[in-house]
């Protein structure tokens, strides 16, 4: 077995060599060509996410943050709306994982569900006598941050677990992202999240391509300087005594007058950054959760992700510029540049360029392509075999998120004020 994995790491190993070689070969057959801004911008990007995929290769989890000795008592907190289809698996399986149950209360929070949400918690409720279930009911929607909060407050737990009302755990996954939490420099963990219905069609399967990339590649190397950026929400770890300070400041979070609704578990992890605490990766406590299935609802999401992602990296760029220079150089700002010029440059090299001006775009198409194959190496080196199936989503995932998909964001800047839910 350990020589099949070596000779793999050659192979693949020479495959990144080709990568590295067709995209220098690229730049300096564009460079020849004409020197622009579109060109600047590509050379940029592709090295940009050449070096996160090469710094995740990198990651692993310091040998004081691996322990099967630290075992706190946990609460895991799930706010929840309107899921009256997934709620009931949510809850239940909190307590099949691989732990001492009497360590472990769940708090679900019915935040004005319409629906049979009240109900199916209930049920969970009843079936786990014997178990440490609390379900707060709220007639009224309160939001995601307020039942997060009220979680928080009642838990009992040293540690909180941050659960989606759409999201369970493998067996080995609580033991496993806790562990960091024994380091009390650690203020936050977040594990790997991977679609549970990746297999619905294309649109899940793309999202498991990225949902990969989005954890083991850019989360991956955000904690090699202990420093994730975001804790996602659906599924995250808390060290409870150093969120109950700051939840009134996380709950009064405003934009334009207006509280912030969305963005909750990136605003909470920056209190955390704020703090001085260290916020990590670990890989290998996964969980799944549902993603949108159809496009409509995935639109929505990816509008209120880009406004949470959008406000909550200007509400931290200075904090970052101060505290981590290096990692706001070389990371935190590009990142927010690229990602700003993404839908201008797409405009300029697919449409200005071959209709006004005579240009190709096959600089910006080869570079896309290009970094598409470095994420479908990088997706195939480390996935499990049995979903090595959706490495080539990365491909069509790529091309989208570089075009289409990109425009999603001008429209998230220009909806900001805008301060609902959007996916209910």
């Amino acid at each position: 077995m350990e020589n099949h994995n070596s000779i793999k790491i050659i192979i693949y190993s020479v495959l990144v060599a080709a990568v590295i070689f067709g995209i220098i070969l690229l730049k300096a057959v564009s460079f020849s060509s004409y020197k622009s801004v579109l060109f600047i911008y590509t050379i940029v990007i592709t090295t940009f996410m050449f070096s996160r995929v090469i710094g995740s290769f990198f990651y692993s989890l310091p040998d004081h943050q691996k322990t099967n000795s630290y075992a706190p008592a946990v609460t895991f907190v799930i706010p929840c709306k309107n899921e009256e289809a997934v709620i009931y698996k949510t809850i239940t399986t909190c307590f099949d994982v691989d732990y001492d149950k009497n360590k472990i209360e769940v708090i679900a929070i019915n935040d004005g569900s319409t629906d049979n949400t009240l109900k199916e918690m209930l049920r969970a409720k009843s079936a786990l006598k014997g178990h440490d279930v609390t379900i707060v009911n709220w007639e009224k929607n309160r939001g995601k941050r307020h039942g997060m909060a009220e979680g928080f407050r009642k838990a009992k737990g040293e540690i909180i677990i941050q659960l989606d009302s759409d999201s369970y755990l493998e067996r080995s996954a609580l033991k496993k992202i806790i562990s960091p939490l024994k380091d009390k420099s650690v203020g936050a963990s977040v594990g790997h999240t991977l679609p549970a219905n990746k297999d619905k069609n294309i649109l899940t399967k793309m999202q498991t391509a990225y949902y990969f990339m989005s954890f083991r590649a850019l989360k991956a190397t955000e904690s090699i300087f202990d420093m994730v950026f975001c804790c996602s929400g659906c599924f995250s770890a808390y060290r409870k005594s150093y969120v109950l300070p700051i939840l009134d400041d996380w709950l009064d979070e405003k934009f334009m007058g207006k509280h912030i609704t969305f963005g909750d578990d990136r605003g909470l992890t920056n209190h955390m950054l704020r703090q001085r605490f260290k916020t990590i990766y670990v890989d290998d406590a996964e969980a799944y959760t549902v993603v949108p299935d159809d496009i409509k609802t995935f639109v929505k999401q990816q509008i209120r992700w880009k406004k949470g992602w959008f406000l909550n990296s200007m509400g931290i760029l200075k904090f970052i510029v101060m505290k981590e220079p290096f990692v706001a150089i070389t990371y935190f700002v590009p990142l927010i540049v690229l990602t700003l010029l993404t839908p201008f440059i797409a405009f300029k090299a697919l449409i200005i360029s071959p209709l006004i001006l005579g240009i190709m775009p096959i600089a910006y198409v080869g570079g896309i392509m290009l970094v598409s194959l470095l994420l479908f190496i990088h997706f195939n080196i480390y996935v499990k075999e049995e979903d090595r199936k959706y490495g080539k989503y990365m491909f069509l995932w790529s091309v989208l998120n570089m075009t289409i998909f990109s425009y999603i964001l001008i429209y998230a800047l220009y909806d900001l004020k805008n301060m609902a839910w959007g996916t209910r």
